[in-house]
């Protein structure tokens, strides 16, 4: 779990009142992430720590805040995994050191994020929890959630997350405020959505921590090799069928791949072609996943990035035949061209895959910020059930 308080543009309301954010502190129990942090910041106030260990002894005076951001982990919560939710008693009750950091200090705002599916345990039943025990936390907050698709402000990845917002009930009624989140830039009628090759036209994969390259096995490059733009491993299990990809179709299909002269073609014939497709495809009758070796669609965002997983799921170039390199993972997630990682490839890799990225979060803080000092800004209204008051008066 990471803890911090996070730096965006200010703004200054028509008064001259001038609202921004800088830094206090920040906490993961990664050496590396915080290595990260401390290497960007230039300052020693990274906490290598268990955030429960944190909220139980480090929150002193001279730390308080008056906003926090936190990430609680969506292991329990993702799709992908096993969705234990609350009853995962490693990560499903973290969500409660935010919650400690609140009660602590009573910022006046807090923002968090989690995936998704944290909507769909219990049928939301979960999600409604952790909602209303944010917003009964402190003096009380007045909380909106909502699922933000990152691709429609500006990030070249379909990356959804909910991303919960509070603001301390009593600012709200004093300052007579209301948080709403800000409307999508991209898409249809609205800016186009911003490539996969736009954003990685530049990146030349120079930086220290950014430019190694995946081993990739010759069965891998194969399985690439007849793999399209936009599509997955799956697909060769079609292309070995002959009740759906007859010899003249299938070859008509090979001949279409830019790579067909130079690598296809020498295989030989459609029989040794067929052969070499069967060799290389995956034998695997469940966990079949949409991600696993899907190379990128050069003319769309990115589908989305993951920390973590074993072969297949490194998200692949849609020309070379290779997985990308956290260099190119990272500027998918819109991290600053300047921004530094620390730690091995894996460990880089995770902390890439876990962040928010840093454009749809800079919209979002953007939103917080002008609702403070009440500059208009495009909105769309969220679920009215993901809007929670607190329980009681505190």
């Amino acid at each position: 779990m990471a803890i911090a308080s996070t730096m965006v543009s200010s703004v200054s309301s028509k008064k001259g009142k001038r609202f921004s954010l800088s830094h206090s502190w920040g906490v993961d129990y990664s050496h590396a992430a915080i290595e990260t942090f401390r290497a960007n910041l230039g300052r020693e106030n990274g906490f290598e720590m268990d955030a429960n260990e944190f909220v139980a002894n480090e929150l002193t005076p001279e730390r308080a805040i008056n906003a926090l951001a936190f990430g609680f982990p969506c292991n329990s919560f993702s799709s992908v995994g096993k969705s234990k939710g609350l009853k995962d008693s490693k990560f499903g009750q973290l969500y409660k050191a935010g919650i400690g950091v609140l009660n602590k200090y009573n910022p006046i705002w807090f923002i968090a994020e989690n995936v998704s599916g944290i909507s769909k345990i219990e049928k939301g039943g979960q999600f409604a929890k952790i909602l209303q025990e944010l917003a009964d936390a402190g003096t009380g907050y007045n909380v909106v959630a909502h699922l933000y698709k990152f691709e429609e402000y500006g990030v070249p990845q379909a990356r959804h997350r909910y991303v919960i917002v509070g603001i301390r009930k009593d600012i709200a009624e004093k300052e007579k405020i209301e948080f709403l989140p800000p409307a999508p830039t991209h898409g249809p009628g609205l800016l186009p959505y911003v490539t996969v090759e736009k954003a990685l036209c530049n990146v030349k994969n120079e930086t220290s921590w950014g430019q190694t390259f995946t081993r990739q096995s010759k069965n891998v490059v194969w399985r690439l090799k007849f793999t399209p733009p936009g599509e997955n491993a799956w697909k060769l299990d079609e292309l070995v069928d002959p009740t759906v990809y007859s010899d003249e179709k299938l070859m008509e299909y090979l001949q279409k791949l830019p790579w067909f002269d130079s690598d296809i073609k020498q295989l030989g014939d459609v029989d040794a072609i067929r052969q070499k497709i069967e060799e290389c495809r995956l034998h695997c009758k469940s966990a079949r996943m949409s991600h696993i070796y899907r190379r990128l669609n050069p003319d769309k965002p990115a589908y989305t990035l993951t920390g973590s997983g074993g072969g297949g799921t490194h998200i692949y170039h849609w020309k070379e035949h290779r997985a990308l390199t956290n260099e190119e993972r990272a500027a998918l997630q819109t991290f600053p061209k300047d921004f530094v990682f620390k730690g091995s490839s894996e460990q880089i890799r995770k902390q890439i895959g876990m962040a928010v990225p840093t454009e749809g979060a800079r919209k979002i803080f953007e939103a917080i910020l002008k609702t403070f000092a009440k500059i208009p800004y495009d909105t769309v209204l969220p679920n009215p059930e993901l809007v929670i008051k607190p329980s009681k008066e505190n």
